[in-house]
């Protein structure tokens, strides 16, 4: 699965991440209380799909140049 749970510190509220551990692009949805990371795409579309305010799914639609 290309989402990766992060953990939220329940303390605080807050969330840390190292960007440096990073090899790519990436992006952070948060939604109800959870958090998650996945990496973007070389060549392609990362949707965040919605419903009623709150993620659905996140879909991807990859390719590449001929």
């Amino acid at each position: 699965m290309r989402l990766q749970e992060i953990k939220i510190n329940v303390d605080t509220m807050k969330l840390e991440i190292d960007i440096m551990k990073q090899k790519r692009n990436f992006a952070i949805v948060v939604c109800g209380g959870q958090a998650k990371l996945t990496e973007l795409p070389y060549h392609g579309e990362t949707k965040i799909i919605t419903h009623q305010g709150k993620v659905k799914r996140v879909k991807f639609d990859e390719g590449e140049d001929f």
